[in-house]
């Protein structure tokens, strides 16, 4: 019979201790609600919208999670904010550049964009005395399901525009327009 070498024991032994002693690394924590931004071009500025990206899992979103009726935060966490460096007209809405944070007030068969003057807050801070301005907004049925609310431009051209909020089976929609 074979006999281990002294020197495979001794690098046994050396190597043992390290091993034993670590701990697994934990993973990363995926936020839930991701945070994200979309940015477009208009006339001689830009607008950009940053937000809590929530998903679906399956939950009732419309009429249940985000109730009709009530003001929801238009995303996850912190709140959604709209910044423009020049001026713009949404939804016949004239508003002078600057950052505001976007709620809407979701129904049935009609919704509303609230642009507040309130920024820096958490989402369910809500007050309607800071309101710039409520505008009604188109909304249609989707013909896919999509997991992660998403906020997106979609330009006519360099001056006009449209703003979409997609969720579920829903997409809402206010035109956007760059004023000189």
């Amino acid at each position: 019979m074979r006999r281990a070498s002294p020197v495979l024991f001794a690098a046994l032994f050396l190597l043992a201790p390290p091993l034993s002693g670590q701990e697994a690394t934990p993973a990363p924590r995926v936020a839930t609600s991701p945070r994200a931004a979309e940015e477009i071009a208009v006339g001689t500025g830009k607008l950009r919208v940053e937000y809590g990206r929530p998903f679906v899992r399956r939950r009732k979103v419309f009429g249940g999670l985000v109730p009709w009726g009530k003001v929801w935060r238009t995303g996850a966490n912190e709140a959604t904010t709209l910044t423009t460096d020049v001026d713009v007209t949404l939804g016949g809405t004239a508003l002078p550049k600057g950052t505001y944070t976007l709620y809407t007030l979701p129904g049935e068969k009609e919704w509303l964009l609230i642009v507040s003057r309130q920024t820096g807050q958490w989402g369910t801070e809500y007050d309607p005395r800071l309101d710039f301005a409520r505008i009604p907004m188109k909304s249609f049925a989707r013909p896919d399901h999509l997991e992660a609310m998403t906020i997106s431009f979609l330009p006519e051209d360099a001056f006009r525009g449209t703003l979409r909020i997609s969720w579920e089976r829903r997409t809402l929609a206010v035109p956007y327009l760059f004023r000189k």
